[in-house]
């Protein structure tokens, strides 16, 4: 198995540079306005940072594994930048892991994540305006499609280059998203009443239907 042998790593601009990327564009899908937009939002740029820190800075994930993987997978040299792809590296990838299939499958979580953030932030925004319940597009779907879209997009990151320090953020980061979501929905329910039970009664929190994904095979 071969991979990069030149070191792609210290580079603290990238860092920096993709972070921020990465953030601002996340930044103008979501447009964090309450303090619990913020807080969902700091988690998600915190692990961003956590991310690059470790693709571009220091790769503290495959320093503490070394020893294990080095032993278990000697045709590899672990400290190439393309080696961090730890999916494509233990399951064989032998081409450029920016092709192997755990890095596609990553941009179409990630794209997945973006795109219903963006949709939702739009019909949410909407109904604020309005002081309305938002229930059309993907709220019509699932309740918190917002908190599904930033879960996508980590899972995506955590696909694309796993590290120790996102695989212990993830599952915090979605214990937070939930608990933000249960908390939002005590909120508007004392706002809009029985309008939102109904709501919630025939739309799933997270998960949404199969039969609202795809209506014309459910309904054969």
């Amino acid at each position: 198995m071969n991979t990069e042998t030149a070191p792609a790593y210290g580079l603290w601009s990238l860092v920096i540079i993709n972070s921020a990327i990465f953030i601002i564009f996340a930044f103008s899908f979501a447009k964090p306005q309450s303090k619990r937009d913020w807080r969902s939002f700091s988690a998600f740029s915190a692990f961003i940072v956590a991310l690059f820190t470790e693709m571009y800075g220091f790769p503290l994930t495959i320093y503490l594994l070394s020893g294990w993987l080095q032993s278990r997978f000697p045709g590899v040299d672990w400290f190439s930048h393309d080696a961090g792809h730890l999916l494509e590296m233990i399951f064989g990838w032998k081409a450029n892991p920016h092709f192997g299939p755990f890095h596609i499958l990553s941009f179409i979580f990630i794209g997945g994540g973006f795109i219903l953030l963006s949709n939702s932030w739009r019909v949410l925004y909407a109904a604020q305006k309005n002081r309305a319940l938002a229930t059309t597009g993907p709220y019509a779907r699932m309740r918190h499609p917002q908190y599904v879209g930033f879960v996508l997009v980590l899972f995506g990151f955590l696909l694309q280059w796993p590290t120790l320090l996102t695989l212990v953020m993830f599952p915090v980061l979605v214990y937070m998203y939930v608990r933000l979501a249960r908390s939002e929905e005590r909120e508007v329910e004392r706002e809009f009443g029985a309008e939102y039970r109904r709501y919630a009664a025939r739309t799933p929190a997270f998960v949404p239907k199969w039969q609202t994904l795809f209506p014309e095979q459910s309904g054969r």
